[in-house]
């Protein structure tokens, strides 16, 4: 079931979010992600509008959006390829006519993935924070 996040999902999704980007991004440090915890709990979850996908009550994986831009996406490893990314992209496009996002050149899983969900690469720009390639994708209805 998808539903709004709550505040006492909090700390599942910053620990599902932790988990899954030094798992998917083990080419930047995993310290970086470490040191983005308190910027993600007091700061970008708080600025988003986040949905959570539960099983009974089970988070299993979130997608925030801060306007148009998928700002996070992400699904427990031992959850992911069951389908809960399409349901919470298919949430996203409920909710948005337009949608952006960015996504490290490097990830091919992940923008496989969003080519599949009707995404198309805009253009490649240098991630700021890390200095890593990243590929603009954008959705449209």
């Amino acid at each position: 079931m998808i539903r709004k996040f709550q505040q006492s999902d909090l700390d599942h999704v910053i620990n599902i979010w932790l988990e899954t980007s030094i798992i998917t991004h083990n080419f930047v440090d995993s310290e970086f992600w470490n040191s983005k915890v308190d910027d993600m709990r007091n700061i970008y979850i708080p600025s988003s509008e986040t949905y959570i996908y539960e099983d009974g009550e089970i988070v299993k994986g979130f997608v925030s959006l801060f306007k148009n831009t998928i700002a996070a996406l992400f699904v427990t490893s031992s959850n992911q390829g069951l389908g809960i990314g399409k349901q919470l992209i298919a949430k996203s496009k409920e909710v948005r006519d337009r949608l952006d996002l960015n996504v490290y050149k490097e990830n091919v899983k992940s923008i496989e993935f969003y080519k599949k969900c009707g995404f198309k690469v805009l253009k490649e720009q240098i991630d700021e924070h890390t200095g890593h390639p990243e590929l603009v994708m954008i959705f449209s209805s």
